[in-house]
């Protein structure tokens, strides 16, 4: 592996980098189970919102968010789950890459609550209409849906959420502070309206436009 372009200091191996932070504690390592139990499934029946990683046959990543009701991502058994696919911007890197390489990792999330839930395992692109027709949302069923194959299952600590302090209110940042999605387009695109852009944008989100 050639030395990054700004350091030389590289952690090249798995000894170096468990000499540096050593093992993990036997309790953390008996936590990951290959099925979710009767109490880690809450995790993912309470959760309106998840991340969805992926990676291509060449090993490039791609992580994408995924929300709706809580509970869209169904338990079919304690070692299956159905992510519903809904409509989005057509690149379709998630599941392109699944189409390539089945391997993905979840990460549930739930508003106001620090442990996170993890799911390893592997993935299948399905369009069976009897399977999908339980995750219809305001009368849409998903044409597609994503079946996971649980490998392995297991609750994340509280650390990362409390280090952030990301569900404290008064650490919420005005999306006003930020460039909006006209303005970051424009940066790129520089014939384009950014005022056009984003009003038409929030007229389609009003109107719930191409949600379901």
């Amino acid at each position: 592996m050639p030395p990054h372009r700004l350091t030389r200091e590289i952690i090249e191996t798995e000894d170096a980098l468990r000499a540096l932070i050593g093992e993990p504690a036997p309790l953390t390592c008996a936590k990951i189970v290959d099925h979710v139990t009767p109490l880690t499934r809450l995790f993912i029946e309470r959760a309106p919102f998840m991340c969805l990683s992926t990676s291509d046959d060449r090993g490039r990543c791609d992580v994408s968010p995924r929300g709706d009701p809580p509970g869209f991502v169904r338990i079919l058994d304690e070692r299956t789950l159905l992510i519903p696919d809904r409509p989005g911007n057509r690149l379709a890197d998630s599941l392109t890459n699944i189409v390539k390489n089945p391997h993905v990792g979840l990460i549930f999330i739930i508003p106001g609550v620090t442990d996170t839930f993890r799911v390893n395992g592997r993935a299948a692109l399905t369009t069976d209409a009897a399977l999908l027709a339980a995750s219809t949302v305001e009368g849409k069923a998903p044409k597609l849906g994503i079946l996971v194959d649980i490998e392995e299952a297991y609750t994340q600590c509280s650390k990362a959420f409390l280090r952030s302090q990301l569900w404290d209110p008064a650490r919420f940042v005005d999306r006003a502070a930020l460039p909006s999605n006209g303005e970051l387009l424009q940066s790129i695109k520089e014939d384009l309206d950014a005022a056009d852009y984003d009003e038409k944008r929030a007229q389609r989100y009003a109107r719930r436009e191409g949600f379901y």
